[in-house]
């Protein structure tokens, strides 16, 4: 019962306890990772938002109208200029020699060798004295155009660079931008930091007439108001070498108007550092395997993928296997990015891009199995949506960790529990076991069987009614065995010991004859006459101290008392234990009887006297009236000692002839008269 209810109880509460704190631990693991989503959807805003209200501030800046207004002008001086065949020669070769080569072994597409060769003098003037000067299109001569600003060939346009080039140059180098580009009101981009391809050409007829930059240059300058700022989603921007790139355009002037657009370029790292933490997604909370990237509306990513950061050798295969394009996955690897390549599909993306959040789980682009929260990014001029996924795995390990705990924890008490049940068990059925074997042995008749008291409790007071119980059914049959004993010690007064058992095991009719059997009957005469004066208890303790006598007298004649009447006695020799010389035994009993008689004549002052009549021959002897037990004795020799007693009126000893024949030899007989035994007459002697 312990062990059950314990066991149940157990079970109840780890059942409940379990549910509750999975239920816990599964909605703090998706909380958790929403709670992540939206900080970094807050700061990836933040920063959005700050960028832009900084290209507000730098277009306004009078550096910035100034420069602007300078660059504008030697800009439109170097229209009239030609450029001379070498520099033109070497332009060409710049692009069919360099950059080109290197923009479709980056990019994998086809190009030809003049299409970034801009179409204005003053375009091709100002790439011939500073694009086409970067010889080795890496960092370290990005790095020494963004230190040249003189292009060393006296034109106003030189002058101005020179002046106000370093203003650019710090904005680059101390926000981390890109690029910083200064256009004109007609299209022409007049100043780049870095000096690319992109310097000199025009966004309204040039090569990048249809880039999101041109987009956002014309509708920056449509609206003619220096508060505008237009920011564009990332495109793939050739003069980078098809890098993602996004844009900043912002109109520079003032109340009175404007003079052109300042443009800046924001590289990868500033949307990668935020989605990412700075490559610190275990310490932010996201694990092994948890991460936070950006989905466009075209449902590619905006945003690098920790996979490709941490596992790009696993990458490709893992993405495969997931359901990207294997040529997506392959590219991905090798420009070591994901911005514009790997695709995002799912509920998660189409829920998030219809303005709804939530959470939810399933498979991705990295992971058969992972718990996502998404959401929309809520930025002007971005449809972006964010999401944030983990593996189901990890995110619920805690459950997984406490399902664990619970069950061991639930085992290791129901263990305990076991043990201590049985323990206790012993402990509770060991008085119980100590009164089973007390009641065996009470049942197998010991009753002097007592166990010990015991502690003071239910069990005690058990145990201490157990040995009253027991002490008193001692006492009971003890009572029944003396009573038995007196019984029997009665019943053997009233009959012989065969009889009684015969009695005692339920027989009816008990009868049992004897051949050899001398009988003698005795009566007191003059006994009711001396009675008269005596009262009743006088009566009967006078008539017990003869019947005494006569019992005494017939145990040491070794006759057996038949019965005892008022006034007479019964009695036989050889009835109960067989014997030879019953006759002599009867003869010397009745002749007792006549001496214990005149012993009571003596001490009382009275005349009573005694007749008896003996025989011997076959009797009969058992039971009369079962209700109202009475042992009796029959016969042929029975009656006639009843009527040779009476063959005279006076007291004496009465014999047949049979007896006096068998015993003349020890005792000396007259004769008294005869009785009629079956029709002829037999001679009565008397003891003289």
């Amino acid at each position: 019962m312990l062990l059950g209810v314990s066991l149940v109880s157990a079970l109840i509460i780890g059942a409940v306890g379990f549910v509750n704190g999975r239920n816990s631990l599964h909605a703090s693991s998706i909380d958790q990772l929403t709670t992540i989503r939206e900080m970094r959807t807050h700061e990836m805003k933040v920063a959005l938002e700050d960028v832009q209200r900084t290209a507000s501030l730098n277009s306004r800046n009078l550096s910035a109208q100034n420069m602007s207004k300078a660059l504008n002008a030697g800009f439109d001086e170097l229209q009239g200029q030609t450029l001379p065949a070498d520099q033109e020669a070497a332009l060409d070769g710049f692009y069919a020699d360099r950059f080109v080569p290197a923009l479709e072994k980056r990019t994998g597409d086809q190009y030809g060798s003049g299409a970034f060769v801009p179409e204005s003098a003053a375009g091709r003037w100002i790439q011939a004295h500073y694009t086409a000067r970067n010889t080795t299109l890496d960092d370290a001569g990005y790095e020494k155009m963004l230190k040249t600003d003189d292009g060393g060939d006296g034109t106003t346009y030189s002058a101005a660079a020179a002046r106000y080039g370093d203003y650019f140059s710090r904005l680059v180098t101390q926000a981390g931008y890109e690029d910083v580009l200064l256009l004109n009101l007609t299209g022409d981009v007049v100043y780049s930091a870095y000096k690319g391809p992109e310097l000199g050409s025009n966004l309204d007829i040039g090569p990048l007439r249809d880039s999101k930059l041109a987009d956002a240059y014309r509708k920056a300058i449509a609206t003619n108001s220096v508060d505008t700022v237009v920011m564009t989603d990332f495109e793939r921007w050739v003069p980078s070498m098809g890098t993602p790139s996004m844009w900043i355009v912002s109109p520079i002037g003032n109340d009175d108007g404007i003079t052109g657009a300042l443009a800046i370029q924001l590289p990868l790292s500033f949307v990668n550092n935020v989605m990412t933490g700075s490559n610190g997604w275990k310490g932010q909370g996201l694990g092994t395997t948890g991460e936070v990237y950006l989905v466009g509306r075209d449902g590619l990513m905006r945003s690098i993928s920790r996979e490709v950061v941490e596992h790009p050798k696993q990458y490709v295969q893992t993405a495969v296997d997931h359901g990207t394009p294997p040529a997506a996955a392959k590219r991905a690897a090798e420009v070591g990015g994901t911005v514009l390549i790997q695709p995002i599909t799912g509920d998660a993306v189409t829920r998030a891009q219809s303005g709804k959040s939530g959470t939810l789980e399933g498979s991705d682009y990295i992971s058969g199995s992972s718990v996502v929260s998404y959401g929309p990014l809520d930025v002007d001029g971005l449809d972006w949506v964010v999401i944030a996924r983990i593996d189901s795995s990890e995110a619920f390990a805690p459950v997984d960790d406490f399902t664990r705990i619970v069950l061991i924890s639930l085992l290791g008490i129901m263990l305990a529990v076991a043990l201590l049940s049985l323990l206790l068990a012993q402990v509770f059925t060991r008085p119980i076991n100590r009164l089973v074997t007390a009641v065996h042995q009470v049942a197998e008749g010991d009753l002097d069987v007592q166990v010990p008291a015991g502690s003071r409790d239910e069990f005690g007071d058990l145990g201490s009614a157990f040995n009253d119980m027991a002490s008193s059914l001692r006492i009971k049959q003890q009572l029944i065995d003396d009573q038995r004993e007196e019984n029997e010690r009665l019943m053997h007064t009233l009959m012989p010991q065969s009889v009684a058992e015969k009695y005692k095991q339920g027989e009816e009719a008990i009868t049992e004859a004897h051949d050899n059997v001398s009988v003698v009957f005795a009566e007191l005469i003059g006994f009711d006459d001396h009675s008269r004066s005596l009262t009743a208890e006088e009566e009967i303790a006078q008539l017990n101290t003869l019947m005494r006598g006569f019992d005494e007298a017939a145990e040491r004649a070794g006759v057996e008392k038949v019965r005892t009447l008022h006034g007479g006695y019964l009695a036989s020799s050889g009835l109960i234990v067989p014997r030879v010389d019953n006759v002599r035994r009867a003869v010397e009993f009745a002749r007792s009887l006549r001496e214990v008689l005149e012993r009571f004549n003596a001490q009382n002052g009275t005349a009573i006297g005694l007749r008896a009549g003996v025989d011997t021959g076959a009797v009969t002897s058992g039971l009369v009236a079962r209700t109202s037990l009475a042992y009796d004795l029959w016969g042929d020799a029975v009656n006639l000692a009843y009527r040779v007693r009476s063959v005279s009126g006076d007291p004496g000893i009465y014999v047949s002839q049979e007896v006096r024949d068998r015993t003349a030899e020890l005792v000396e007989y007259v004769e008294a008269g005869t009785v009629e035994v079956r029709g002829k007459a037999e001679t009565v002697w008397k003891v003289a």
